[in-house]
């Protein structure tokens, strides 16, 4: 209910009239049934313009620190994204990748919409940067579709620094879902994992127009080599990472 509340009354109304998005190729969501909608990350504002033009409720994996918090700011904390629809994950331990790879497969095996960031934090300065696998591992174990998602101006609504909202007009577009029935039983295998996550971000740096940089932009956030954690490459994106 608080979902529908924040999309149509609280939060939905004020961006539309704000920054009046533009929402290209919403037949491509299902009407009903499990998808995965994977999209490039711009801003903390994403998870708010893409539920925002979808028909269908999008559930996204959220820190588990968003629910823990403790005291009465905690409390309302959590209040606000169980009722967004956000689903909290432990990404602290050492089986963080998989872990949260096992919330996502339950809501897909629920029939939901699963909304991830498949580059695994925002990118720091507009490019598309690696994907991480752990979307495709996904794909190939549930058979379900990737939907890509491209928008296009959330980076100049919210920048990075300081919380600010500015008036600018944002793009969401839906692509066509893509199907990988082709690799069925292959899921596991990292060769086929990045081949699928590369089609992936092929199609988002095609719907975005981004410049696609080829290391994860973690580490280039971090200063430190690609790839340095043993699940590093599969970790998904909460979608306030």
């Amino acid at each position: 209910m608080f979902y529908w509340l924040l999309k149509f009354v609280l939060v939905g109304p004020f961006i539309q009239l704000i920054n009046r998005p533009k929402v290209e190729g919403v037949e491509n969501i299902p009407a009903d049934g499990a998808a995965i909608l994977a999209g490039n990350h711009l801003s903390f504002t994403d998870w708010l313009f893409t539920p925002l033009a979808s028909p269908r409720r999008i559930t996204y994996l959220a820190k588990a620190e968003y629910f823990t918090t403790p005291g009465f700011k905690g409390r309302l904390q959590k209040f606000f994204f169980s009722g967004a629809g956000q689903y909290p994950i432990d990404r602290s331990s050492g089986t963080a990748a998989e872990g949260a790879l096992d919330s996502a497969r339950k809501l897909l095996n629920e029939g939901r919409l699963v909304g991830l960031y498949p580059e695994g934090t925002r990118s720091p300065d507009g490019r598309l940067y690696k994907g991480k696998t752990g979307v495709a591992r996904l794909a190939l174990e549930t058979g379900v579709p990737v939907i890509p998602v491209a928008l296009i101006g959330t980076d100049e609504v919210c920048p990075p620094g300081p919380f600010r909202w500015r008036p600018r007009k944002v793009t969401v577009k839906f692509g066509k879902p893509i199907d990988f029935s082709r690799y069925e039983g292959m899921g596991g295998n990292r060769f086929v994992e990045r081949a699928v996550t590369d089609e992936i971000m092929y199609e988002l740096m095609r719907m975005s127009n981004q410049e696609y940089v080829d290391v994860y932009a973690a580490s280039l956030k971090k200063g430190v080599p690609s790839g340095t954690r043993p699940d590093a490459d599969r970790i998904p994106q909460t979608m306030a990472g």
